[in-house]
């Protein structure tokens, strides 16, 4: 034990993917907080709801949203650097909290079955993106803060289907939004200790990760595209 410890205070990138991985397991542990099943919202304690409405915008991150899931890799895979990919997720989070609340309050009731192939074919913009770009553009913050606000409009149809306790509402919509920005700090978070700290320097980095994988993710998302447009129930 002692010459593990004496390594982990020589080594300070140790330390770090230690922590990272700690916060790792401190997240993967949220969907244990409170239980999704149906239930009278009514009668729950405060807290008991936070726990409730911070699981279900987690769950729909992971392991419920495999189309925000690309849409955030999109992100992370273009620039890999953990500070510059999360406040890109943070801008997608406030955008789309802005949306999801104007809907929740019945301001604006956009279709779904317009909606739905938007958020698909914002995962085919950014994706192609990242293989036509050589890198980050100062524009791409802006654009996934607009793409947050549609994606706001599909998370709406979450929380419509729960329900939401009138008396408890500014919570609800606050823990949603707060569990959908941790299941995303997730998303990078595994991403960057799997790709990014090991690959994202190389002089091949483009070439043999960014545009194969933002390849798959822009067909994946095409094929959504069209099934959505044409074929949704």
């Amino acid at each position: 034990m002692k010459p593990i410890i004496t390594a982990l205070k020589n080594n300070p990138s140790l330390q770090r993917q230690l922590r990272l991985l700690v916060v790792i397991c401190c997240l993967l542990c949220i969907p244990q907080l409170a239980s999704a099943h149906a239930m009278d919202l009514k009668n729950l304690p405060t807290k008991d709801v936070a726990a409730l409405y911070l699981k279900l915008g987690y769950t729909h991150i992971l392991p419920l949203g495999l189309d925000h899931i690309l849409f955030v890799l999109c992100l992370f895979f273009l620039s890999p650097k953990l500070k510059t990919v999360l406040w890109q997720s943070l801008a997608f989070t406030v955008a789309h909290s802005i949306t999801l609340g104007l809907c929740i309050f019945g301001v604006i009731s956009p279709p779904s079955h317009i909606i739905e192939p938007i958020i698909a074919l914002s995962i085919v913009f950014v994706a192609v993106e990242n293989m036509i770009v050589s890198e980050l553009k100062p524009t791409r913050m802006f654009l996934v803060a607009a793409f947050g606000l549609i994606h706001g409009m599909g998370f709406a149809s979450v929380l419509k289907d729960l329900g939401m306790p009138e008396d408890k509402f500014a919570t609800s919509l606050i823990t949603f939004n707060v569990g959908v920005e941790l299941g995303q700090i997730t998303v990078i978070l595994i991403a960057w200790l799997l790709v990014g700290k090991w690959f994202s320097k190389k002089p091949w980095y483009k070439k043999r990760i960014v545009i194969p994988i933002s390849a798959v993710i822009a067909v994946i998302a095409l094929y959504w595209t069209i099934e959505r447009t044409f074929f949704a129930g």
